[in-house]
């Protein structure tokens, strides 16, 4: 009998250095086989319709679109894709937002090595979405949490963005009073003192980029 296949891994990663710590922790592995790099978006998604990897680990914060924005649109073309976020960020936003488009798995780059091959394996052999420990921790904090709406998410980016709310008001063609009632509600779903807390808040949530 001939030996298994192996697992044919895609990864997606713009640090040299992590790149190459993967392709050597997925080299060192009998079962498995790094059939392609990508550093950005644009390369990921030529390399997946080149190669059609089992499985593809793809960092969260890429230059120009992200991993969940890619994962998005190779799942859009590959619906069976299998694809595992690595990341340093544990901010529940992003976290669901991965997860919605259909992560396999979602871990932080901190991760032991062993972790990493098990978690692995398991996305191959058809285990259902993995979420370690400390992450699953992190979204149960905000289970209950209503989500903001896209309108509330566009009045929070011009907070940011230093408009005030007569500004916002004219930059959306709607009424001061109407702004004023959005606040009022992204303040109270995200817990927040003020609307310049808020922004702090969804930006640590990974709700809103800097």
């Amino acid at each position: 009998m001939g030996s298994p296949a192996r697992i044919r891994i895609l990864t997606v990663e713009d640090h040299p250095v992590f790149r190459a710590g993967l392709s050597t922790i997925i080299g060192s592995e009998q079962d498995m086989l790094l059939v392609a790099q990508a550093a950005n978006a644009v390369e990921a998604i030529a390399e997946f319709r080149r190669h059609r990897p089992d499985i593809t680990l793809m960092d969260l914060q890429l230059p120009g679109a992200n991993g969940t924005d890619t994962l998005i649109a190779i799942r859009g073309e590959f619906p069976q894709a299998r694809v595992i976020m690595l990341t340093t960020s544990d901010s529940d936003g992003e976290i669901k937002r991965a997860l919605r488009a259909g992560a396999s798995a979602y871990i932080l780059k901190s991760m032991p090595q062993d972790e990493l091959l098990a978690i692995i394996r398991a996305v191959h052999a058809g285990k259902k979405t993995h979420v370690p420990a400390e992450i699953a921790a992190r979204l149960a904090e905000h289970l209950g949490d209503e989500d903001l709406t896209g309108r509330e998410l566009e009045v929070l980016r011009l907070i940011r963005d230093g408009y005030r709310n007569k500004q916002i008001a004219g930059q959306l063609a709607i009424a001061e009073a109407t702004v004023n009632f959005h606040i009022k509600n992204l303040v109270d779903k995200l817990g927040a003192n003020d609307r310049t807390h808020a922004v702090t808040i969804a930006v640590r949530r990974g709700l809103l980029q800097i």
